[in-house]
C-alpha cells in the first residue's frame, strides 16, 4: 500500500490530462483513508469527485472520511449520493460486505473495517 500514492502521483505528473485521473485521485484518497489520514483523504477524494461525480463508491469513501472527521451532515449527504447511484449496494454494512469483501486479503479487510466501515456507520449506514 505504501507504493500506491507515489505511483499515482507520478502518473498524475506525467499525464495531468489523462481521462483516468479521477481514478488516480480516488486511489490516493482511499489509501489516506485506510491509513487514518482523513484530512488528506478528503482532499484527494474531493478531487476525484470533481473529476468523476457519477462513481458511487467514491461518494461512499468521501462519506466515510467526512464522518471520521466529524462532519456528519456532509457525510450523510455523500452517503445519500452513493445511494442515489447504487442504492442496492449502499443499503447496509451487511450488504456492502457481502458484495465487495469476499476476495479481499485479510489485512485489507481489517483496514477497511477499522476506517471505511467505521466512517459509514457514523454517516448513518445501518448494519442490516
Amino acid at each position: 500500500m505504501d507504493e500506491v500514492i507515489p505511483l499515482q502521483q507520478q502518473a498524475i505528473r506525467l499525464s495531468p490530462r489523462d481521462p483516468r485521473i479521477g481514478w488516480w485521485y480516488l486511489l490516493i484518497g482511499t489509501v489516506h483513508l485506510l491509513q487514518s489520514r482523513t484530512d488528506e483523504a478528503i482532499v484527494w477524494l474531493e478531487k476525484a469527485r470533481s473529476a468523476m461525480p457519477a462513481v458511487p463508491s467514491l461518494h461512499s469513501f468521501l462519506a466515510s472520511a467526512y464522518a471520521l472527521n466529524g462532519e456528519i451532515e456532509r457525510a450523510a449527504a455523500e452517503l445519500a449520493e452513493a445511494r442515489r447511484w447504487r442504492g442496492d449496494l449502499f443499503s447496509s454494512i451487511a450488504h456492502l460486505k457481502a458484495r465487495r469483501w469476499t476476495s479481499w486479503a485479510p489485512k485489507t479487510r481489517a483496514l477497511f473495517q477499522a476506517t471505511y466501515l467505521v466512517g459509514l456507520r457514523k454517516a448513518g449506514m445501518p448494519e442490516e
